[in-house]
């Protein structure tokens, strides 16, 4: 399958920009393009003949890697390329970059083993200068392992037998390789933290041991304007340095005004002369926790609340599975996700390349940032946490030990990027582990941004926010008294577009829908709902998700980015009061989620017209919600219900009609009919996996049932299952007037 770049691909011009743009060198050399390979078993040496030559950077299988075959654990993918390397200043060093290798790599040079690595996902390089030729002719040689689903390692999505949510495996190169000339004192890594209330930036550089008395310098321009500078000096042997530079009346970095701040970063020695420069740059932005006037704990970018609305965002390609086609077709994803009128994007169980994130804090797209997780499938029912587990998995040492390595990795190296907001080192179950240990260390190691762990499934009450995933939703918990509320996903409506789909065996969506019309028109009830969510404190959702992928089909744009399944202009105008200050919120009859509360009820058809005002339902027992036909733990003390079909009324008093009006109900495997003053309202089967969640809908057409005075709410939930249950709230709500004073 391809997409809408394959034919665009150079071979001799593959991803041509400076791969690390927050921290940028001039002297650097592309090393994409065509490499020899070999596919030999494991614990075989260098082979003497290679199979034929592959596409770097594009993975094995991949069609665009021009080998398309799988790897396996059971061999080493095997890569050469002669490249002309004349290293004429011995006191400047040769490094070899990898911008991310899957999964374990070893590098040799003319024959030399140089180093190894372990990580699926972070940069990494080596110096190469000790190996190098005279002659200038050089030999590079790597070597990859990737046991994929068979081992523990992070692996994100991929399956060796993909299916449902599981993709296609991904083994060795699928970013830039580069090489950069640097002197012998250099600097290594750069972190900046911004701090918008004191007018500073905190900046933090990384060196190699230094063999002088220096000076390190940093700069920070405006549009070329010299905004603020700050020097400090620095000891033979350092190998840190960390300053603190004024930004006077800084222009905050924000998604609709992402401004940028140029920075030049200069390592100097003691007479003044510069060793090294890099370039950079900075986002003036706060990412925080605070109170709304109603109480609630709500996410604040700069200090002021900011409803996160964003897609799950998967990052695979048809054509290059891992590796966008081109840098153009990456940047064409976040385009469309703000196009949309979306302002974040979850990247989910996958790290992309820097020039992603920097097109990021280009355009003001909001990032949340997954550490992929990983869990040997073969044992899933170990190490797969189940939502309502009370214990996590036992991550043997040597295993935990990586993982931590590789998610401290991704923190330093991206950590410089002002649109990446919040870290989510665990997702659901997979692989679940130690989470209070890894939220505490992943928030005092960064405590710059917000931290998500788990996202979904089994809550141990950490991190800054409690995360509910409802498919389709939405639905939300309350936030609590130091963790906002957020819904990580929801939605996941499929829809196949014939002529642009993976494969013809079954493709799978939460609910899939056949035409273009159903599937807009549930799409755009789903948004509307989120409106009344926003109104009981939820900060942010996740809507699954920006693309098709594989076998899944719940993308709002196909896999091969031809079909975008929505209007941009109608969903924007959808989206756009998700923006808005929906904070004042009526309740008109409470459900019981956290109290108890009483309906009429039968348990028994009833004679007569017992949907409206006029029935008497004296001899209707009084009985407290919610009701179920056996013991639920997610639910408080419940009413028992025996009977196949519930029937239950409420009345309920408006001294005005408003202007939108929300039902918020639970109803696992229950088919409801809701009637208002004997009308026919809403009528649905819920198919129930909700867990304990409840899921919130707005009601239209209002004015034609609803009036002034009293009202009559009457249900009937019908149901044969076991797990069936239902209870039942109804509130409206309404924008503040003056959303600055929150």
């Amino acid at each position: 399958m391809e997409s809408r770049w394959t034919d665009d691909v150079d071979p001799d011009n593959l991803y041509p920009e400076y791969p690390r743009p927050q921290m940028a060198r001039d002297n650097w050399v592309n090393l994409n393009g065509y490499w020899d390979y070999a596919i030999k078993g494991k614990g075989e040496n260098k082979p003497n003949e290679y199979d034929g030559e592959i596409l770097v950077p594009f993975p094995a299988e991949s069609e665009l890697s021009e080998v398309k075959k799988l790897v396996g654990s059971s061999n080493y993918l095997w890569y050469k390329k002669e490249v002309e390397i004349d290293q004429k200043n011995k006191g400047e060093k040769t490094l070899l970059h990898f911008g991310a290798v899957d999964w374990e790599t070893t590098v040799f040079v003319n024959g030399r083993k140089v180093g190894s690595h372990k990580g699926g996902y972070d940069p990494f390089n080596f110096d190469i200068s000790d190996f190098l030729n005279d002659n200038g002719q050089q030999e590079i040689v790597v070597r990859v392992w990737d046991p994929t689903s068979e081992g523990t390692q992070a692996r994100g999505k991929q399956l060796n037998n993909p299916r449902g949510i599981w993709y296609t495996p991904v083994t060795g190169i699928w970013q830039t390789v580069w090489l950069e000339t640097v002197p012998e004192n250099y600097i290594q890594l750069l972190k900046t933290t911004p701090d918008i209330d004191k007018e500073k930036a905190h900046v933090e550089i990384q060196l190699s041991s230094l063999n002088f008395d220096g000076v390190i310098e940093v700069k920070a321009f405006a549009e070329g304007v010299e905004v603020g500078t700050k020097e400090i000096p620095i000891g033979e042997k350092s190998t840190q340095a960390k300053l603190e530079i004024d930004i006077p009346n800084p222009i905050l970095w924000n998604t609709e005004n992402p401004f940028l701040y140029d920075l030049e970063i200069t390592l100097k020695d003691r007479d003044g002369n510069i060793v090294d420069q890099v370039k950079s740059y900075l986002g003036m932005r706060k990412v925080s926790l605070g109170k709304d006037a109603n109480g609630y704990t709500r996410i604040l970018l700069n200090n002021k609340p900011l409803f996160q609305f964003g897609l799950l965002d998967q990052g695979w390609w048809p054509d290059g599975l891992y590796t966008a086609p081109t840098e153009e077709a990456m940047v064409y994803d976040i385009k469309v996700t703000k196009d949309l009128g979306f302002n974040m994007l979850r990247k989910h169980v996958k790290v992309e390349p820097a020039r992603f994130y920097y097109h990021c804090d280009k355009m003001g797209m909001l990032v949340w940032q997954d550490m992929p997780s990983g869990f040997n499938s073969s044992d899933k029912e170990v190490q797969h946490v189940k939502h309502d587990a009370k214990l996590d998995w036992e991550r043997p040492k040597e295993s935990a030990l990586q993982f931590e390595k590789e998610l401290k990795s991704m923190i330093d190296n991206f950590y410089a990027f002002p649109s990446i907001v919040l870290w989510c080192p665990l997702n659901e179950g997979w692989g679940q582990y130690d989470t209070e240990r890894i939220a505490e260390w992943t928030k005092n190691y960064d405590p710059s941004r917000l931290v998500d762990a788990p996202s979904g499934w089994a809550d141990r009450k950490v991190g800054d926010m409690i995360d509910v995933h409802l498919y389709p939703g939405p639905g939300m918990e309350l936030p609590e008294s130091d963790r906002a509320s957020v819904l990580g996903e929801f939605g996941g409506l499929g829809w196949p577009v014939e002529d642009h789909l993976w494969w013809n065996k079954k493709n799978w969506g939460y609910l899939t829908y056949n035409d273009e019309q159903t599937y807009q028109q549930e799409f755009s009830a789903l948004i509307k709902n989120l409106q009344g969510l926003i109104s009981w404190g939820l900060s942010a959702a996740v809507y699954t998700q920006t693309t098709d992928v594989e076998g899944e089909v719940n993308g709002v744009m196909t896999y091969d980015r031809e079909v975008l399944k929505l209007d941009k202009e109608k969903t924007r105008e959808l989206l756009k009061p998700l923006y808005e200050p929906w904070w004042n919120k009526r309740v008109l009859i409470s459900d019981s989620e956290h109290k108890a509360h009483s309906w009429k009820v039968s348990f028994e058809e009833p004679a007569g017209n017992w949907k409206g005002q006029d029935y008497e339902d004296l001899e209707w027992n009084n009985e407290k919600a919610p009701f179920s036909a056996e013991e639920n733990p997610f639910l408080p003390e419940i009413t028992t219900w025996d009977s196949e079909t519930l029937y239950a009324r409420k009345t309920f008093d408006l001294k005005a009609v408003p202007e939108k009006l929300f039902i918020k109900y639970y109803a696992p495997k229950t088919k409801l009919k809701v009637y208002v003053n004997g009308q026919l309202v809403e009528e649905w089967e819920d198919g129930g996996g909700r867990k304990r969640h409840y899921t919130h809908i707005m009601l239209g057409g209002i004015h034609e049932f609803l009036k002034e005075g009293k009202n009559v709410i009457a249900v009937e939930a019908s149901s044969n299952e076991k797990v069936r249950a239902f209870d039942l709230g109804m509130y409206t709500t309404e924008t503040v007037k003056d959303s600055d004073d929150f």
